[in-house]
């Protein structure tokens, strides 16, 4: 009697959306290659549903934001298949890194495969800035439990991983296309990253702001080579150690953002 084939692991792709109408096709498309899409929407009042939908994904609205790890939570909840890869509505997959992930997959003892982004910034590639590494984002489904936190939100695992893999191949991240879309989001992220500080107990202020600026811009621009990428190198690498400025300034100055109301990204 013939031996019963093995079952190929099935792959979930979800994306955290608002507002993307923009670059949710493109997000999509890469994506493609998955056994479902889902998508948690935050409210967007634009078309993303719309052409998410259109392009055969599963979509799912959560208008009332109560953070990252909440959002990708909710998603999480729809998941059926072995695997779940986060990905959000500014990156796509590089036909290079799809291949390794569906690679991994095949593997089942993998618990956990980790990105590293290749940055796009104003209409350049930053391809010879040294990638932040290490972030996961492919999940075996039954060892994850949940995220935890509102920003830069962290996974929580049901035990130790068997098998943890880094990709070789970058995830592409368009995270800073204009000045002005980086100044409206930068008003979100920094609200977000302190009161994440406030209810941590932590203290903010003028000067360790331009000191915690000051050391991430030279980590960003001079280490991990932000300056081979020109002018779009330094306003990238700018904008993050402004963030990073404004939230400790927020923390010290803004009252009561320990019980503050979570505003919507954007």
């Amino acid at each position: 009697m013939p031996a019963e084939p093995v079952r190929r692991p099935t792959l979930c792709i979800g994306v955290l959306t608002l507002n993307e109408e923009r670059r949710i096709a493109g997000c999509l498309a890469s994506a493609a290659f998955a056994d479902r899409i889902i998508i948690a929407d935050s409210g967007s009042s634009d078309r993303t549903c719309e052409i998410a939908a259109g392009l055969g994904a599963e979509v799912h609205r959560y208008p009332d934001w109560a953070g990252f790890a909440e959002q990708r939570n909710r998603l999480l909840a729809e998941v059926r298949e072995d695997y779940v890869f986060f990905l959000d509505a500014d990156e796509t997959i590089t036909p290079a890194l799809r291949e390794e992930i569906l690679a991994a997959i095949a593997d089942r003892d993998l618990g956990v495969g980790r990105i590293a982004w290749c940055e796009v910034a104003f209409g350049r590639t930053l391809r010879h800035m040294r990638p932040v590494s290490g972030v996961p984002r492919l999940f075996r489904t039954d060892l994850l439990l949940r995220f935890e936190g509102i920003v830069h939100e962290q996974p929580v695992l049901a035990g130790p991983v068997a098998r943890d893999h880094c990709f070789r191949a970058r995830l592409l991240h368009h995270s800073r296309e204009t000045v002005y879309g980086c100044l409206q989001k930068l008003a979100g992220y920094v609200q977000l990253g302190a009161i994440k500080r406030a209810r941590a107990g932590k203290r903010g202020g003028i000067l360790r702001g331009m000191v915690s600026a000051s050391a991430i811009f030279l980590r960003m621009y001079v280490f991990r080579l932000g300056f081979t990428g020109g002018a779009q190198g330094f306003l990238f690498c700018f904008f993050i150690a402004l963030e990073c400025f404004l939230r400790y300034a927020a923390l010290g100055y803004d009252r009561n953002l320990a019980e503050a109301r979570l505003v919507t990204r954007s």
